[in-house]
């Protein structure tokens, strides 16, 4: 049997209303919003590793990671919703081609796009990347909310939204299923496997969430032409801090020592019914695969 709890993270829930403005000076009700989006490899593509066994993110197609979209799409709604001025940041690191995966957040309705990029990066592992993030982030401005997907499509990780919330010393509420805002307050519902929790929390902080908080919108012919005059910044490691000797495959703590390419496909077999025996046939044949 399921059950709930509420937790709630970051410092005291305000009282008042009038209390939870609590961006800038009197009166000042921006918020800025920083969402992270991955450039991956497009699963219907032909996806392969390089000779150093990391994957090839430059000689095949490549997307905004579907999960990642999620996350932009409830960055967008809460702009919406918003009373005061909201700024809506998208935020890549990968090669020159991941720049595609921002303009796909512009043409979405995200406001500006900053693309981090540098030969350095590739190879990089979670801690390297939550580095990397983290740094551009300070060097945007520490956002009233960071937000995340839940994971990426091509690694499904999880990590980087914990790692980011390590690294910025903020709090983070992770795996949202819905998400309400008001003022400076956040309040989620996370389903678990054995409970739902609803958890508060105060901005600032790291938010993820999940492929079930709403379909992502698709960009409409006004957002790709609007996205063609929003701003879109390129860094590079020596523009937010970062030293390469930190980032990169030598210094990464996990990587793919081997990898075999997947056999073709073969022609199945087929289990005859002749004389009544069709069953035992495919009873015999479920039990040589080990399938029962």
């Amino acid at each position: 049997m399921s059950s709930s709890r509420i937790i709630w993270i970051g410092p005291p829930a305000c009282v008042l209303p009038t209390e939870c403005i609590r961006r800038g000076p009197p009166g000042h009700t921006t918020m800025n919003i920083v969402v992270c989006v991955k450039y991956v490899p497009d699963a219907t593509a032909d996806r392969r590793f390089e000779s150093d066994n990391t994957v090839d993110r430059v000689g095949v197609d490549g997307l905004l990671s579907e999960l990642d979209e999620y996350a932009v799409e409830q960055a967008l709604q809460i702009k919406e919703k918003a009373d005061g001025d909201v700024t809506v940041t998208a935020l890549c690191v990968g090669p020159e081609k991941a720049v595609d995966a921002v303009r796909k957040a512009l043409q979405m309705g995200a406001d500006q796009g900053v693309h981090v990029t540098d030969e350095a990066i590739a190879g990089s592992d979670y801690i390297a990347t939550s580095l990397v993030l983290a740094k551009a982030i300070e060097k945007i401005g520490i956002p009233d909310l960071v937000m995340c997907g839940m994971a990426s499509t091509d690694a499904s990780g999880s990590v980087v939204p914990a790692m980011l919330a390590e690294r910025l010393d903020l709090p983070q509420v992770t795996f949202a299923a819905v998400v309400e805002t008001q003022g400076d307050q956040v309040r989620v519902k996370r389903d678990g496997d054995i409970a739902t929790e609803v958890i508060g929390g105060t901005m600032p902080l790291v938010l993820s969430v999940t492929d079930q908080t709403g379909e992502a919108r698709y960009p409409s012919f006004k957002g790709i032409m609007a996205a063609k005059k929003k701003p879109l910044e390129t860094y590079s490691l020596s523009d937010i801090g970062v030293d390469p000797a930190q980032v990169g495959l030598s210094v990464a703590w996990s990587s793919v020592e081997d990898a075999t390419a997947r056999p073709p496909r073969t022609a199945g077999e087929i289990v005859k019914d002749e004389d009544g025996s069709g069953a035992s046939a495919l009873t015999e044949f479920l039990v040589s695969k080990k399938f029962i």
